[in-house]
């Protein structure tokens, strides 16, 4: 058996952490069972994204993108858990078989454990925001800890865990901080997010996404969101996407991820910052907003009851 994993060219802690998760979840799962896939955390549940002619064994996947799948053939459909109700409904299954998103495990992990506090507030944005702004400087700008959502899994989830507030873009980022029970804020770049897989979530675990808008930080940003920036709107306008993103490269050759750029005093950096600043002032006033947390005991209910299927799932192929 083995885990699926969508794989950003950027990276994104929220689907890597599949590389890992389930050896602790279901140790030796990678020992036999090869004509099985995994299919664990994200949102992946689609018609086009898994491959076909393999059985997929579902444990605790979303909907929210694409074609619903058609999972009537059971030979290759072995459905154990789904992130929320909305994604049981949508595909048609009992609302009991609607649990939680696996992440939420992690805190279960020893690493992750009775980890001290080191930020008072941390800022994690999607992953596009990170590729395509600069909220690095943002962050700095206001007084916030930036988290590269793009850094490696184990990284991010610890510096989740040793906050004490979270404002959170990625989802995934709200999910652990609300599993950890650390106060997070919501907040989004994008007048086109993805609310169905937040609600789905935030449903299972009795809480509500009620996203603070911040404008994007720069050009490139608003051109691949489509998105307005100071006066222009971006969206169907026929830029070169592809060139939008340039590759940064550290002095020793290496290159930087979307959380690693180095100081840059140029005017060209010094007028890009300028011009974040409605950013800067949006993304500060969100900080100060009420901060949301699921009710306690809520998410413990839940993951007794993911334990529960994941018995169901040694039981059926180990």
């Amino acid at each position: 058996m083995r885990p699926f994993h969508w794989q950003s060219n950027h990276g994104n802690f929220g689907d890597d952490l599949n590389l890992w998760l389930w050896d602790f979840l279901l140790p030796g799962f990678r020992d036999g069972n090869d004509d099985v896939l995994l299919v664990g955390a994200g949102t992946v549940l689609n018609a086009t994204l898994l491959p076909k002619n393999i059985r997929k064994l579902v444990i605790g996947s979303g909907y929210g993108y694409g074609t619903v799948p058609q999972i009537s053939d059971r030979s290759e459909w072995d459905i154990h858990a789904v992130r929320g109700p909305r994604t049981a409904a949508k595909l048609g299954l009992d609302a009991r078989l609607g649990i939680i998103d696996p992440a939420v495990m992690v805190t279960d992990m020893p690493e992750f454990r009775n980890l001290p506090k080191t930020h008072k507030t941390i800022f994690v944005p999607h992953w596009e925001s990170a590729i395509g702004g600069i909220w690095d400087s943002v962050c700095k700008t206001v007084g916030l800890t930036y988290i590269d959502p793009c850094g490696e899994a184990k990284s991010v989830i610890r510096e989740i865990a040793q906050s004490r507030l979270v404002i959170a873009e990625s989802m995934h980022a709200a999910i652990l901080a609300d599993a950890f029970r650390i106060p997070w804020i919501a907040v989004t770049t994008s007048g086109s997010i993805n609310s169905f897989k937040w609600n789905d979530w935030a449903d299972s675990v009795g809480t509500t996404y009620k996203p603070h808008r911040v404008p994007v930080s720069t050009r490139a940003e608003a051109i691949f969101k489509g998105e307005w920036f100071w006066g222009i709107n971006y969206e169907n306008r026929s830029h070169p996407v592809t060139n939008v993103f340039e590759t940064r490269y550290a002095p020793d050759g290496t290159v930087l991820t979307a959380g690693q750029k180095p100081l840059d005093f140029s005017p060209r950096n010094i007028a890009k910052q300028l011009l974040a600043a409605p950013s800067a002032l949006a993304l500060w006033q969100a900080s100060r907003a009420e901060p949301n947390l699921s009710p306690d005991g809520r998410v413990g209910a839940c993951k007794e009851r993911f334990l529960e299927a994941l018995e169901g799932v040694r039981r059926q192929y180990f």
